[in-house]
This record gives C-alpha cells, sequence and structure tokens, in this order.
C-alpha cells in the first residue's frame, strides 16, 4: 500500500484515528472497521444547540471536539466556537470564549495538533486552545480579511490555511503559520487564480510533501520545501470560464479534492447561489436584511454536475463524467473515492447532485457508472472500506435530513437512520471508531451507533 492508497498516521497531529477534518489531509473520508449497518440497529443521541456545527474531531480516544459558527447573518457579531463534549449525552464539558472571526459567517475548522493543542480557523482569525478548559493559548489575525475554510498541519508541524475567493475576486491566499506562536512561516502565497473548495495533502513515502488547492480554473499543486510553498508544474485545467453564449461558463467551480489511488478527485458545480451570495458581500455572510440562502435554488449554470479523476502524475490525463446528466446540477461538498471497496472488487467513486437529486457510484478505471440512487445527499461522507459502506445525508421531500448507509458496490441501502434536523448543508460526518458516526449540521449535533 503506498502513501496515497490511505490516509494514514500524519506526524503534525495527534495521534487519533480522526484528528481533522475528512480524518486526514488526502480527504478520503476513510475510517477503520466496518459498521455492518444492515444487521444491527442504530441508536441516535441528538440535541438542537442553535449552533452552526461544522465538524468533530477526536484527540485522546472518547475524547471528541465540536467545532464552528454562529449563523448571525445579520444582528449582533458572529464568532467561533469549539466545545468539549460528552459523547454520550452531546453536552458540552468545556467551551471555549467567544473566538473573533472578523466578522465573517463562514464554516471554519478545527484539528488536533501534535503538540496537543486544539486549533481553530473561523473567518479571518487563528486560534489556539487548551485542549481541556479551551482557553485561548494564541491567536492571529490573518494577513487576508476574508472567510478562511479548512486548516491542515503539514509533517513539520507548521499550520495551512486560505482565504475564499470566487471567480473574480483576484488570487487566493495561501497562508502557513508555527504551531505554538502562530507565527507566519515564509510569505504568505498568493495563487494567479481565487480558490473556494478547501485545500487537501499528501506525505509520500519519500517525505516529499504536497499541497493541492482547487482554483477557479485549475487545479493547483504546492510543494513544501523547508519554509517555502513552491507552485508545481502540475496544474490540470478542470474548467473553462467562458464558453460561447453562456455567461460565466457550462459549470461552476471545484469544492475540495479527494486524493486516492493515484488520482485526484473533484466534482465541479460548486458556487450556487448562497455560496455566491456569502462571499460577495464583506464581511462575507452579513447583511442587514439577509437574502434566501437556499441551496435547492436552480443553479446559476447549464451544464450537468461533473465527477472529474486526474492524474497525480500526468496533469493531462483529466477524464469526467456527468453521471446525471440533468442540466444545472450544483453540490456543497467534494466527491469520495473508495479504492476496492471488498477485496477483489473495482474501485467506486461516489458522486452526487444536491440541487436536482441524486447518488451514483462510478467505476474508477472506465469512469461509467455503477450504480444510481434517487436520494439528495449534500455533505462530506464516511468510508468504510472494509466493509464496503459509505454513509451520507439524504434530505427528504418531507424537509427532514436523514442519513443512509449505503453498500458502495451495489448501490443498497442498507440502512436509514433520522436525525430530526430540518437543516441540511455540506458539513462534515466523522467516524467514532466503535461503529459510530457524528453528524453536524446548522442547529443540531447527533451521535449514530449501530450496536
Amino acid at each position: 500500500m503506498t502513501a496515497l492508497d490511505r490516509d494514514t498516521a500524519h506526524p503534525g497531529y495527534w495521534p487519533s484515528a480522526w484528528p481533522v477534518e475528512c480524518g486526514g489531509n488526502r480527504r478520503q473520508k476513510s475510517a477503520t472497521g466496518r459498521l455492518d449497518a444492515a444487521t444491527r440497529a442504530a441508536s441516535v443521541t441528538t440535541v438542537r444547540n442553535g449552533r452552526w456545527n461544522v465538524m468533530a474531531i477526536e484527540r485522546e480516544p472518547g475524547q471528541w471536539y465540536v467545532g464552528g459558527t454562529i449563523a448571525a447573518f445579520t444582528g449582533p457579531p458572529p464568532f467561533g466556537w469549539v466545545q468539549r463534549i460528552d459523547p454520550d449525552t452531546l453536552e458540552p464539558l468545556a467551551t471555549s470564549p467567544d473566538l473573533p472571526c472578523g466578522e465573517h459567517v463562514w464554516c471554519g475548522a478545527i484539528l488536533a495538533h501534535a503538540d496537543g493543542s486544539i486549533l481553530s480557523v473561523n473567518g479571518s482569525f487563528l486560534h489556539r486552545l487548551d485542549p481541556d478548559d479551551l482557553s485561548v493559548l494564541a491567536e492571529r489575525r490573518l494577513p487576508v480579511d476574508r472567510s478562511h475554510n479548512g486548516l491542515l498541519a503539514l509533517a513539520d508541524g507548521t499550520l495551512i490555511t486560505k482565504d475564499l475567493r470566487l471567480e473574480g475576486q483576484g488570487g487566493t491566499t495561501i497562508t502557513r503559520l508555527a504551531p505554538g506562536t502562530l507565527e507566519l512561516v515564509g510569505e504568505p502565497l498568493v495563487l494567479p487564480e481565487g480558490s473556494m473548495g478547501r485545500i487537501a495533502g499528501d506525505l509520500g513515502d519519500d517525505g516529499a510533501e504536497h499541497v493541492y488547492v482547487p482554483g477557479t480554473e485549475h487545479l493547483w499543486r504546492l510543494v513544501v520545501d523547508g519554509d517555502r510553498l513552491l507552485v508545481d508544474d502540475w496544474r490540470p485545467r478542470y474548467r473553462t470560464t467562458w464558453t460561447a453564449g453562456v455567461t460565466g461558463g457550462q459549470h461552476g467551480l471545484a469544492w475540495d479534492a479527494c486524493l486516492s489511488d493515484g488520482a485526484c478527485w473533484v466534482m465541479d458545480c460548486g458556487d450556487i447561489d448562497s455560496v455566491r451570495a456569502i462571499h460577495t458581500t464583506e464581511p462575507n455572510g452579513r447583511w442587514d436584511q439577509v437574502p434566501d440562502l437556499s441551496w435547492r435554488r436552480p443553479a446559476p449554470w447549464p451544464g450537468p454536475q461533473r465527477l472529474l479523476r486526474i492524474d497525480l502524475d500526468d496533469p493531462t490525463d483529466v477524464r469526467e463524467v456527468a453521471p446525471f446528466g440533468t442540466p444545472g446540477g450544483g453540490i456543497i461538498a467534494p466527491p469520495v473515492h473508495v479504492p476496492n471497496p471488498v477485496a477483489g472488487s473495482k474501485g467506486i467513486a461516489v458522486a452526487w447532485d444536491s440541487v436536482n437529486g441524486g447518488l451514483a457510484g462510478i467505476d474508477d478505471a472506465t469512469m461509467e457508472p455503477l450504480w444510481h440512487l434517487e436520494v439528495r445527499p449534500s455533505m462530506q461522507p464516511v468510508v468504510f472500506p472494509e466493509s464496503g459502506e459509505v454513509v451520507i445525508n439524504d434530505f427528504t421531500d418531507e424537509g427532514i435530513d436523514d442519513l443512509i448507509v449505503v453498500d458502495v458496490a451495489t448501490g443498497n441501502i442498507l440502512d436509514r437512520v433520522a436525525t430530526g434536523s430540518r437543516i441540511a448543508n455540506g458539513m462534515f460526518l466523522s467516524a467514532g471508531g466503535h461503529r459510530d458516526v457524528w453528524y453536524c449540521t446548522t442547529l443540531t449535533l447527533s451521535h449514530v451507533t449501530w450496536s
């Protein structure tokens, strides 16, 4: 198994199975073990805490943290927050102070660092927190006064994040910081394009480390060279900004990448109207009168939702499929790839269309759809390769957000679990390590266990 086959222990993080969003820098969302959801009963604990719950991470075994923001699109200033949560009751055992965010409203990120502290990026601020009482150990206003999305640790422990910019908003700034003091490491790097999706990274067996940034037209790869970040010549184009007769092109921008089995997997069509509205106002996501922010509005482009596979060795090898074919596709979360979900089977990528509905499994070699489900996912899934199970949400026609467990090889729904949430968004599922999954969305936090 090469380093790019599975997210494994990474020296930048506390030794935990889920210390960072998506479980690791390659964003494979891959968990050890299995659910066996078809033969077990699911139990659900849910709290409605009135917060925008973004993600859950684990530090020590059973020591879970939830981070997010306050969805204050109008009124009193918003702020970021982190809580240490009792995994049985979901009640907070410790809560951070209100964390300044530059008044930007957007989903930030948290991680459990190798030095033991908890790091939180929210809006235009980065905070280092004590893991026990979540008091602030260090605070840094980031160089760019915009929302930042995604926070990863590199092998040397330094932190890397980026601001979020849509098409026509200038180049995205990549910022690297020291984990203890949060001082800048080198000069921030400004790419020639904006970037909406979160960064991904890989650490090869040879020690070479790369960072992947989805731009407005290209996927960009950065090389970690000591204290420097260098732009690599791997720069595949996934999107053109202009198509005759179509304003803004046929397709929208890419969210995050999933690095798996020697390829970079992305879905485009992500800058739907609500995302554009949030990131074209200043501060981001703040108004005197809040516009319609529903992700169910028609997409602002004519093209169908696409899944793209880009070879990590050959940037000219770009393959794509539109598994649903419905005009005006749109998403608010990235895809996932499962290499050989069951022993002896083929690798399968999983893609969806949130705006129009549909979930599909795609053969990773031929890029041909293998199965299709009439469900409406929107969030970051979790995969259990050992059992070939993927967990994702389905926002039903009744306006209830369920979790479904799908057999990756066949597309059969193995279980459906009601969370009770009436709000679906593109937030993160996290694997708990004991046949359990954490579910985060606006106003609601759930913990689901199969026993």
